[in-house]
């Protein structure tokens, strides 16, 4: 048998029905019933284009985090990035530099840090966890740091007139965040399914020892993931910025958890091995909507944020009982 032969059966692995997702979906479902019964705010236009805009930069960036934990591998760090790029957005943009371009550079930045986040793992051996987390903290500090060099608390004053036409542009009656994430989305989706890449990150998450034996460079892989993971990030925390129109360090807080509980929710798994980008496109929703519906019914913050713990834990909960039908 040839490697190019062996490759092909590792990678491919079994085929099992994605049970999850169709529950995932279902749940969803129930979730968006209950909601409309209990106030008639909830199925408007205007709401729902809002939830739609709030788990946009979930999906954003979790188009890609989704592929890096199915080959194993997480980013606690992606909260902190939001905020650090876009507030060298913010920076940027004050001090002359062309809106598009502070954009790119921004997105830049993430994937620096995503990239040395990737290093960290694959090079230096350092658990994902204590990896990501140092980055957490790193870019968190830098982003208060910059904004304190400028003279502030946030970078607030002095903005262009385009600043804030990322984040709330229109092309027609959609916004251009959305359009964005969409193109982002399908991309990820034709990546994992389609191409060589995805496969290469479904056999690392299942058994990275194998897939290396079978010609994958498993080291190469994982950090590109980190870095496009970095490089989304970047991207979300300049329409972030651009949305609210002021360059806040403190923005991003919990959003890494966001991300995470949108991937469980969609059936990928923790341990690496399997999940789809349109499993996270469903979780991604169930947290938008249920955070909206609660806010629509005056449910306080802390309560919210319980409520999300029980979700998770729930999602693994899940996932760990279909396994076992499954199997």
């Amino acid at each position: 048998m040839t490697r190019d032969a062996s490759a092909g059966r590792v990678l491919q692995g079994s085929v099992k029905p994605d049970l999850q997702k169709f529950v995932m979906v279902g749940v969803l479902a129930v979730i968006m019933v209950a909601f409309a019964i209990a106030t008639p705010k909830f199925l408007t236009y205007v709401n729902l284009e809002n939830v739609f805009m709030q788990v946009a930069l979930i999906l954003l960036t979790g188009s890609a985090a989704t592929l890096l934990m199915i080959s194993g591998n997480f980013d606690l760090s992606v909260g902190s990035i939001v905020a650090f790029t876009g507030v060298m957005h913010a920076l940027m943009s004050k001090y002359g530099v062309p809106t598009f371009l502070s954009i790119v550079l921004a997105a830049g930045i993430g994937g620096v840090c995503g990239l040395v986040n990737g290093t960290l793992v694959t090079r230096l051996k350092i658990t994902p966890v204590i990896a990501t987390l140092g980055m957490m903290y790193v870019a968190r500090g830098a982003a208060f740091l910059v904004a304190r060099a400028d003279g502030g608390a946030n970078i607030a004053s002095g903005l262009p007139s385009d600043f804030q036409s990322l984040g709330r542009a229109m092309v027609g009656p959609i916004p251009l965040p959305l359009l964005l994430v969409a193109i982002v989305v399908m991309l990820f989706v034709i990546i994992q399914t389609k191409t060589r890449f995805g496969r290469y990150s479904f056999a690392i998450g299942g058994n990275a020892r194998c897939a290396v034996l079978s010609g994958v460079k498993a080291s190469l892989v994982v950090t590109v993931l980190y870095t496009a993971t970095g490089l989304l990030t970047g991207l979300s925390g300049s329409i972030l910025v651009s949305r609210i129109g002021t360059g806040v360090p403190r923005i991003g807080n919990g959003f890494e958890f966001d991300v995470i509980i949108a991937m469980v929710l969609g059936g990928t798994s923790i341990y690496g091995g399997e999940g789809s980008v349109f499993g996270t496109v469903i979780g991604a929703l169930i947290v938008g909507f249920v955070a909206n519906g609660l806010n629509l019914l005056d449910v306080q913050a802390f309560y919210q944020t319980v409520i999300k713990g029980f979700i998770l834990v729930a999602a693994i909960l899940l996932d760990r009982k279909i396994k076992e039908r499954l199997a």
